[in-house]
C-alpha cells in the first residue's frame, strides 16, 4: 500500500466520510489488495488477520463465489436482471462485468449506503451499450425505497437475481433480516433467484466470533455470524440449488484439490435458491 488515503478529490466530495473509523467495505478492499482504504481500515484488517490468518483467502473465496454464481444465473438460468444489495468497493470482476460478458443486455442495479462506495461505483461501474447499470444510495433495511429506485432500471415482472453477499450479517436482528429478505422476494416473480454469502462460525468458530467482536468494538457497523441452519432458513420456500449451504470455496468450485477433493472451507458460507 502506498499513500495515506484515496485521492484528495474523492475525499473532498464526501463530507460524511470519517476516515478515523474503519469500514468493512474498505477493510475488505485492503484484504483484496485494493488501494481504497485508510490507516484505520488497515489496522483493523491486520488485527483480524492475526486472529484468522487465512481471512484473505476467505475474502477472495467470497469474491470468486460471486463470479461463479453470476455465471450460473446468467449463463445457465437465463437471468438478465440483477439487484446487487451491498455493493462494496469495486474491484475486478464486478457483478455487471461478469453478467454482461456473458449477456451484454443484462441490467444491473447496485445498492449501497456508503459515500465512498457510491463515488467509486458511479465512476467505475459502467455498463455495456446493450445493457444498463444503475446505482442507488439506500439502506437495504428499507426495501421499499430500494425497490422503487431499482424499478427505474429493472422490470419486476421478469425474473431478477437478488444478490445479498456480505450484507445480511449487518442486520443482526434475525426477525428483521428475514423480513428484509422476504420483502425483496415478494417483489420478484417466479424464476427469480436469491444468492447469499454470510460470515459464519462453522469454521474455527471461537476465532471468528473474536474477530466479529473486535470489528464491532472498533466502531464498524454491528455485525453477526450465522450458522449453516440459520442461513438455510433464508431460503425457506425456495428451491435450493446444489450443493446447498456450503463454504464459498465449495460452491461449484472451478478447481478441486489434488486427488479431486474439495477446497478447504473458509469463514464465508453461501447458497443460491430459485423462487418456484
Amino acid at each position: 500500500m502506498t499513500g495515506d488515503s484515496p485521492s484528495t478529490e474523492q475525499a473532498s466530495q464526501q463530507p460524511k466520510l470519517d476516515i478515523t473509523v474503519p469500514h468493512t467495505a474498505r477493510v475488505w478492499n485492503y484484504w483484496l489488495g485494493g488501494k481504497d482504504n485508510y490507516d484505520a481500515d488497515r489496522r483493523l484488517g491486520d488485527q483480524i488477520q492475526a486472529l484468522i490468518p487465512d481471512i484473505v483467502t476467505s475474502a477472495r473465496a467470497d469474491r470468486e463465489f460471486l463470479g461463479r454464481a453470476v455465471t450460473h444465473l446468467v449463463g445457465e438460468a437465463g437471468i438478465r436482471q440483477l439487484l446487487d444489495l451491498g455493493t462494496g468497493l469495486p474491484t475486478a470482476a464486478n457483478t455487471h462485468q461478469v453478467a454482461q460478458e456473458i449477456a451484454p443486455d443484462c441490467r444491473v442495479v447496485y445498492v449501497d449506503n456508503d459515500p465512498l462506495v457510491l463515488v467509486h461505483a458511479k465512476a467505475l461501474l459502467t455498463s455495456s451499450p446493450e445493457g444498463a447499470t444503475d446505482y442507488i444510495e439506500a439502506d437495504v433495511r428499507d426495501p421499499g425505497t430500494v425497490l422503487a429506485g431499482a424499478a427505474e432500471t429493472l422490470d419486476f415482472t421478469r425474473p431478477v437475481a437478488i444478490m445479498m453477499l456480505g450484507i445480511l450479517n449487518f442486520i443482526v436482528d434475525d426477525d428483521q433480516a428475514h423480513d428484509v429478505v422476504r420483502r425483496f422476494l415478494d417483489a420478484v416473480p417466479p424464476g427469480s433467484h436469491l444468492a447469499i454469502a454470510h460470515p459464519t462460525g462453522e469454521v474455527n468458530g471461537d476465532a471468528a466470533q473474536r474477530a466479529v467482536d473486535m470489528s464491532n468494538e472498533a466502531g464498524v457497523a454491528p455485525m453477526c455470524l450465522r450458522s449453516r441452519e440459520q442461513l438455510a432458513g433464508f431460503f425457506e420456500g425456495l428451491e435450493l440449488l446444489e450443493p446447498g449451504v456450503v463454504s464459498c470455496s465449495r460452491w461449484r468450485p472451478a478447481v478441486t484439490e489434488a486427488g479431486g477433493g474439495l477446497p478447504p472451507e473458509v469463514y464465508q458460507f453461501c447458497a443460491v435458491g430459485r423462487k418456484p
